[in-house]
């Protein structure tokens, strides 16, 4: 009695309809999962949270870029973007090719900034700069103790 015959054109515009909806969410859908934020920030969270000064690196698979603030972290890649909040802080980003950066990758503070006071200067410029972007697939914390300056290097 409610059937609805099959040789009707409004069923099978329907059908077309579905079927196209069924495509278009199947295709929107990421092909691999966005970049794991919240496990960089545990990363950085026991190197921020410990006694020693210390370095641990992470491999940040799904990801293209990292963008560190001193009290969160972004991550970009082909699945999307992830944000996360640090639970300790504040940590200082180093980039940009600069001394942080040579020391964040294993140059001892002495060799090079004049002394730590001058470490000190750099971490403060560094905090106050706006985040950016920058292309990588790892992640790197460095904890540093140098007569009485205490740093935490993200990059």
């Amino acid at each position: 009695m409610f059937e609805a015959p099959l040789d009707a054109w409004y069923v099978w515009v329907g059908l077309a309809v579905v079927a196209g909806t069924a495509v278009s969410v199947v295709t929107a859908m990421p092909a691999v999962p966005p970049p794991d934020a919240t496990g960089a920030a545990e990363t950085v969270d026991a190197v921020a949270a410990g006694e020693h000064a210390t370095v641990e690196e992470r491999p940040l698979p799904n990801a293209e870029a990292m963008r560190v603030g001193v009290d969160s972290l972004s991550l970009r890649g082909p699945g999307g973007t992830t944000h996360a909040r640090f639970g300790y802080g504040p940590v200082t980003p180093a980039a940009d090719d600069d001394p942080l950066e040579a020391v964040l990758h294993g140059t001892p503070p002495a060799r090079a900034f004049d002394s730590p006071a001058a470490l000190r200067r750099a971490a403060t410029a560094a905090r106050d700069r706006r985040p950016r972007w920058t292309a990588t697939d790892r992640l790197v914390v460095r904890r540093i103790r140098w007569e009485g300056v205490d740093v935490v290097l993200v990059g």
